[in-house]
């Protein structure tokens, strides 16, 4: 096998899509180093990784990969199940952000999902969600609450 290379940019600001592809390409290849190095530019500051690899046998492209799983989640909820799972999506990036976490450890798109059609109303609705457990619902029940509980007042015309 030879040694190969690829180089990924990770922008400070919504970088959820650019560091998604980088686990998935670490974990399709056997890292041997990776240099990174801060490029700051303000707003447009960004990560540069350089990373140093051998390909593992059978390696796919883990671009192709990712996207024939993708889901549209536009043809598979109702026009207002995806309203709410927009306004869901959009309150768990800015929680990975404070977090500095992936926004997957929060919540998955599929967790979302079945949020928004069950139009979760409390903790222990929550806790029915698979992989939803007593810490999540914890610590973001109330935030999911709060956006459940907006979205039914706006539907119902200010009447929750």
């Amino acid at each position: 096998m030879t040694i190969q290379f690829k180089f990924f940019a990770i922008p400070i600001t919504q970088s959820a899509e650019a560091e998604t592809e980088l686990n998935a390409f670490l974990r399709s290849v056997r890292a041997l180093t990776i240099d990174k190095e801060f490029v700051s530019h303000g707003e447009n500051s960004v990560w540069c990784l350089a990373v140093e690899y051998l390909p593992q046998a059978g390696e796919k492209d883990f671009k192709k990969s990712d996207n024939r799983n993708k889901t549209d989640y536009r043809e598979i909820l109702s026009a207002e199940d995806f309203v709410l799972f927009v306004k869901l999506r959009d309150w768990r990036k800015q929680a990975a952000v404070q977090e500095a976490v992936p926004v997957y450890t929060i919540f998955t798109n599929e967790q979302l999902a079945a949020i928004a059609q069950k139009r979760t109303a409390t903790l222990t609705d929550l806790k029915t969600i698979d992989g939803v457990g007593e810490s999540r619902a914890g610590k973001y029940g109330d935030a999911i609450m709060k956006i459940v509980g907006m979205e039914k007042t706006a539907e119902t015309g200010g009447q929750a």
